[in-house]
């Protein structure tokens, strides 16, 4: 039986034995959770460098590698002695195993694998005396070098991460940090890096700093560096990669300069942290769902506020996807039912997952999921039908920050014909999936399959764009800038309040800033000036399964 946490494929069929055997899937509860993590390729946040799969020595584009000595389960946990992030009973072989087994698993797993560089294992940069930079290089090393239509690389979103770290974060939604999400205007100056939101009870929060802030520097180095250890050192003190780091921040607000010293901590976020009702105009009720992570956490959250607009009679819904890097799939999927209902569902697949050649006949389908899990310590706990809104339409606001399971959600539904409104910019582009596989400590995540919704369409590698175009990633909407100057959830803040008037009128803002949007979203890297890109832990940017 396929895990519902991993794909939930077989989730289908169980769904249909628990209701026709006990009216309604309760007895569910306490069904094993048994492995899987995967997911679809986040705004330049995921993680992985973007390279072209050609960096470290001894790699050549252009030509495939040789094929691998063996399969990889020929070399698995076979650690070298000097890998910190290995079990100490695990490290008694060399480097040369753990690349033998990176090169076998990419045969094995990844979508492009008929792509892959012909890359020299034994090239300086991948056996240098750190072993997970040596590993990471290689595997950045292995990645195709095919390129999107826009020009930007195909693969820009496998990527690593050492196995403690990810499971910290992706299974209880913690990770190191001040509890603030940054905003950027430019990656080059000027950077224009402002303060997107504030987790409450956080450093930051503590510290003052609201949504809007500008930065002006972090220990001294100005916003606008130019430099590469500029850059380094605003990425140092922007994303702290351990508790207890202290931070000197200079920020602005409405002209006035300020200060805070800030202290990382271990930030739990609140993935729901608002669900409130609007009145339109007219006196139709509008639920507005502030929606920023597809945590575990999240799956009760959310049931509880659609359960709540349903009980207060919306009947449109506003769905505030602008910081969601994605998450776990299968919630993605309970959120789209929950806002579809199953009539027009049922039967339908959320999004199918689709292998390289090699793994065709695993290609398998994501169903619109009707009924809970709440996963604790491996297993089902709570298994009952869903709360319904049955819209025939959802306002999305989505940006660049919007990825992965988010746009998961957004195809799902206008693969069953949901009329997705989309207000804000353009969304990051990450139709493809991948699943951890942990080795020797390190998580590894090369890109494994496709998405396609119940229409067959997937071809978003480039974002989805509010407004007319000629494919499916073009899609109604307006072009609107995300106005810091407001607070998420004030109805005059421009997202929410275009959301709110073409609801009601059917229209857009006559002024939407698309400009200045457009401008922040769409500019590239001055030349002789380092680039700066927002970071976010790749459990918060992409399609998750649980590990295998």
């Amino acid at each position: 039986m396929s895990n519902p946490f991993r794909h939930r494929a077989a989730w289908a069929l169980l769904l249909l034995t628990l209701l026709a055997g006990c009216g309604g899937g309760g007895g569910r509860a306490g069904t094993p959770l048994l492995g899987g993590s995967s997911s679809s390729g986040s705004s330049g946040s995921s993680g992985s460098s973007g390279s072209s799969g050609s960096s470290g020595s001894g790699s050549t584009s252009g030509s495939l590698s040789p094929d691998p000595a063996g399969p990889s389960s020929s070399f698995a946990q076979q650690c070298a002695a000097g890998n910190t992030l290995a079990a100490s009973n695990l490290r008694t072989s060399t480097l040369d195993s753990e690349k033998k087994w990176l090169r076998a698993y990419f045969d094995e797993a990844y979508l492009w694998r008929d792509e892959v560089p012909r890359v020299d294992p034994n090239g300086a940069g991948y056996s240098v005396a750190d072993t997970y930079v040596a590993m990471d290089t290689y595997f950045e090393a292995l990645k195709t070098t095919q390129r999107t239509d826009s020009g930007a690389y195909r693969d820009r979103f496998s990527f690593t991460y050492p196995t403690d770290k990810w499971k910290a974060t992706s299974e209880n939604a913690v990770e190191a940090g001040y509890g603030v999400e940054w905003n950027l205007g430019n990656p080059t100056p000027p950077r224009r890096i402002r303060v997107a939101f504030v987790e409450p009870g956080t450093p930051a929060a503590n510290a003052g700093l609201m949504r809007g802030d500008e930065l002006l520097s972090v220990d001294g180095t100005s916003a606008d560096t130019a430099s590469d250890a500029g850059v380094d050192a605003l990425n140092a003190g922007l994303y702290p990669s351990a508790t207890g780091a202290t931070h000197a921040f200079v920020y602005q607000r409405n002209g006035v300069t300020l200060s805070a010293s800030l202290t990382s901590a271990s930030i739990t976020r609140n993935p729901v942290p608002q669900a409130r009702v609007l009145t339109l105009p007219g006196g139709a009720r509008a639920g507005y769902l502030v929606f920023n992570d597809h945590n575990l956490p999240s799956e009760n959250l959310l049931i509880n506020a659609v359960s709540d607009f349903r009980a207060q009679g919306v009947t449109e819904l506003v769905l505030d996807l602008r910081y969601n890097g994605g998450g776990y799939l299968f919630i993605a999927s309970e959120l789209a039912t929950m806002i579809a209902g199953t009539t027009r569902t049922a039967g339908q697949a959320f999004e199918t997952l689709r292998y390289s050649a090699k793994r065709s006949s695993e290609n398998e389908t994501t169903p619109f999921i009707a009924e809970s899990c709440i996963g604790f310590d491996g297993r089902c706990t709570r298994v009952q039908p869903l709360p319904l809104l049955n819209l025939s339409r959802v306002y999305v606001l989505a940006q660049s920050g919007t990825c992965s399971a988010s746009e998961a959600i957004i195809n799902g539904l206008r693969g069953v014909n949901v009329d997705v409104v989309l207000i804000g910019g353009k969304t990051c582009g990450k139709p493809y999936g991948f699943t951890a596989k942990d080795n020797c400590g390190i998580s590894y995540f090369p890109i494994e399959f496709a998405g396609v919704n119940a229409k067959g369409f997937g071809d978003y590698a480039d974002g989805f764009v509010p407004g007319s175009g000629p494919t499916a990633r073009y899609v109604p909407g307006c072009t609107v800038a995300d106005d810091l100057g407001h607070a998420l959830g004030d109805t005059q803040e421009g997202m929410l309040a275009a959301a709110l008037g073409h609801a009601a009128t059917g229209q857009c803002p006559v002024s939407t800033g698309a400009t200045a949007s457009a401008r922040a979203q769409g500019s590239t890297v001055a030349e002789g000036a380092a680039a700066l890109h927002l970071q976010r832990h790749p459990a918060r940017s992409n399609r998750l399964l649980l590990p295998r």
